[in-house]
């Protein structure tokens, strides 16, 4: 992976599937983006793959364990302050319950009405790519 500036962040995340439902996750009140939706994850360490970074932040963040299925490809977005760069991967829950440690909600959504959600902007363009994905996959 290439070298990180200060204000470039990586973030591997999930898009975990259930019964043709998606989980979106709301941001706590006091965090950049506040009360935004997002895919799960979180930032990738520096000697972390982001399937690894992944997994590890699913334990963290919710307390379950994912099965990692394909990924989509990785999307770049420029905030105002910094830039993202998100490494989406399509997943499903192996084991565990949900509990929030880092987020104020969770919602399963079919994935026609993931947009309907005020979500983080960066993960706008990945939605569509998500929703693109599924289309050809018919």
């Amino acid at each position: 992976m290439e070298r990180r500036g200060i204000g470039h962040i990586h973030v591997a995340c999930a898009i975990i599937e259930r019964n043709g439902t998606v989980l979106a996750a709301q941001r706590k009140e006091g965090m950049r983006m506040a009360l935004k939706w997002e895919f799960p994850g979180g930032k990738i360490e520096a000697e972390e793959n982001p399937e690894a970074c992944l997994k590890r932040e699913l334990i963290e963040e919710m307390g379950i364990y994912i099965a990692i299925g394909h990924p989509l490809d990785p999307m770049t977005y420029q905030y105002s302050s910094f830039m993202v760069t998100l490494y989406p991967f399509v997943c499903t829950i192996l084991s565990g319950g949900i509990t929030l440690h880092e987020h104020a909600d969770v919602v399963w959504l079919p994935p026609e009405e993931l947009l309907s959600q005020d979500w983080a902007e960066a993960d706008v363009p990945l939605i569509k790519q998500y929703l693109k994905s599924r289309q050809g996959a018919k």
